[in-house]
């Protein structure tokens, strides 16, 4: 089964929006905001809908940095196709929601240790304004067997 998801990067300058996800898959962990696709909705108009769902901020056009592959061997028969995009234009003010509580982060000082483990392996580029490709071979949801990624 193929699951298409979306995860949105908001960066302001030396900033970077990430949020404490709170509740259900990943919950513990800072990430970006994004989620499912809602029926007919495209992967640009969920991440739109997905970053005003979780910190009520509306992106004012996004950029598509990249798309990564993600496969576990806990969940063998699921391939997740993930689209990232990122944003430096935004109206509003970030607010916590039930699913995520949001916090700037100076782009020197990600807290990669408390975020997903493939995250410190593109972030680098998103916020380099490159545009990359990737896959990544979980063991777990702690455990990278294997990856690439290039820059495209």
């Amino acid at each position: 089964m193929k699951q298409i998801l979306t995860l949105c990067i908001i960066h302001d300058g030396d900033r970077v929006l990430l949020g404490m996800k709170k509740r259900g898959f990943g919950a513990g962990r800072w990430n970006g905001f994004g989620g499912k696709l809602g029926q007919g909705e495209s992967v640009e108009s969920a991440a739109l809908r997905e970053l005003q769902e979780e910190c009520g901020i509306s992106a004012n056009g996004l950029d598509k940095r990249g798309t990564i592959t993600f496969h576990s061997q806990e969940e063998p028969d699921v391939l997740q196709e993930v689209h990232i995009f990122s944003s430096e234009k935004f109206e509003g003010e970030p607010l916590e929601t039930e699913e995520m509580r949001p916090q700037w982060f100076d782009k020197n000082n990600i807290p990669y240790d408390t975020m997903w483990p493939d995250d410190r392996y593109w972030m680098p580029l998103l916020l380099a304004g490159k545009n990359f490709e990737g896959e990544f071979n979980f063991k777990d949801n702690n455990t990278i067997l294997n990856y690439s990624i290039k820059e495209i």
